[in-house]
């Protein structure tokens, strides 16, 4: 199988994706792409197919039709995978930050960012540990270093797993509404940490339920509903004055 891409420029390109569940098909030929240093909302309803779509990118679902390449690699082309090394190579591209933290609860935080750093790239303890400790300062947690998941608030729970996904150096980074779970109070630091990877740059793609965060961050948006692309386009013309019928009825409810 061919496994380069023609556009460098797109860290992130999906051609024609498609993923059913049996018979119940919850994504429906999706394309996009994202450039180095973009950001993009994916904005749309509960059960729209948002969440399954990144699962996809992420290799956490099979897709059932279509193309997904990162960093210049297919993932999977017109529904053929690529080999098992080629997966893992390109896996280490993207990082994914989970709506529910996803941290192992018997770990410490210092051990939660280490542990995959060890085991995937081969560094030593001390190196993983000298990142670990790096990423928690940025994070504004250098003293939680050695506490558990149970100790630690949900917005502080959701920036090691932030700094988690960074530790391992991915070319894009994936958030799954990573806010949902939090109260108000708390949603705001994660988003300021969010803002501050957009200000340096890193390429991203958030689901997010945040509209005005949406329109204020992304560089494009993504509205999806019942498994399709409705409408997408630069995020202030999406979100300020939308197109299609359906994008408007969404967003008046915010």
């Amino acid at each position: 199988m061919e496994n380069s891409m023609a556009d460098v420029d797109a860290i992130v390109r999906v051609e024609n994706l498609s993923k059913s569940f049996g018979s119940l098909e919850v994504i429906k030929d999706i394309s996009f792409s994202v450039k180095k240093g973009q950001v993009l909302g994916i904005i749309g309803p509960s059960g729209s197919g948002k969440s399954t779509m990144l699962r996809c990118v992420n290799q956490l679902e099979t897709v059932t039709g279509g193309s997904i390449a990162l960093g210049g690699e297919y993932l999977v082309k017109d529904g053929i995978y690529s080999d098992k090394s080629t997966l893992r190579r390109i896996g280490l591209k993207s990082g994914l930050v989970f709506q529910n933290f996803n941290l192992f609860p018997h770990f410490s935080v210092l051990r939660n960012i280490t542990e995959a750093q060890v085991v995937v790239l081969n560094r030593t303890k001390e190196q993983a540990e000298t990142v670990a400790k790096t990423l928690l300062s940025k994070m504004g947690l250098e003293e939680k270093a050695d506490a558990y998941p149970c100790q630690l608030s949900g917005g502080q729970q959701q920036r090691v797993s932030i700094a988690r996904a960074l530790a391992l150096n991915p070319e894009v980074l994936f958030f799954d509404e990573p806010t949902s779970a939090l109260d108000p109070e708390l949603t705001g630091e994660i988003l300021r940490v969010i803002r501050s990877l957009a200000e340096e740059k890193m390429t991203m793609v958030v689901v997010t339920h945040e509209m005005t965060f949406a329109r204020d961050l992304c560089d494009h948006i993504i509205f999806m509903d019942g498994g399709v692309i409705i409408e997408q386009g630069l995020a202030q013309d999406v979100i300020n004055n939308p197109q299609n019928e359906r994008t408007k009825v969404f967003l008046s409810n915010y």
